[in-house]
């Protein structure tokens, strides 16, 4: 799977611990940044790599800051992006299978990397549930999206 990774200084360990390990499992990784552990601004990063997902260039995105929230807020501004904040495997199984999510973001001052690890494989590895419940949730905030969010040219 082509993932695209962004983060800023706050979550730039755990991004490149997390790119080494997805690429000993095949993934191909597009890393937006940040470069290192200097203080940066998040929206550098994180928005080249929302738009690599939103227009195609990557099925899925794994966002790192602080806590997290900094970039599932950008990605969520961005027409056909679902992110969710996961700070355990649970939530991210329940974010792929009812919301069928393509954005995940991680805060690497609230987990440790075994935990993120985990909620990762766990997120990569569920499927969205087909089950007309959550297919008419999902329909629900994608006309959401439509009304107030403009397409990417």
């Amino acid at each position: 799977m082509k993932i695209a990774m962004g983060s800023d200084h706050a979550g730039y360990d755990l991004k490149e611990e997390v790119k080494r390990l997805l690429t000993t499992q095949g993934h191909e990784i597009l890393d937006f940044g940040a470069p290192s552990t200097d203080a940066c601004d998040l929206p550098d990063y994180v928005y080249p790599a929302a738009l690599a997902v939103a227009r195609g260039a990557a099925e899925r995105g794994i966002f790192i800051d602080g806590v997290g929230y900094g970039s599932a807020m950008i990605a969520n501004r961005i027409y056909g992006l679902n992110a969710a904040v996961c700070q355990d495997p649970f939530c991210a199984m329940l974010a792929r299978a009812h919301s069928n999510t393509n954005v995940l973001c991680l805060g690497a001052k609230i987990i440790g990397s075994a935990i993120a690890l985990e909620t990762i494989r766990v997120w990569l590895t569920t499927d969205f549930l087909q089950e007309e419940k959550y297919q008419r949730r999902v329909g629900k905030v994608n006309d959401i999206v439509e009304k107030h969010l403009k397409r990417l040219d």
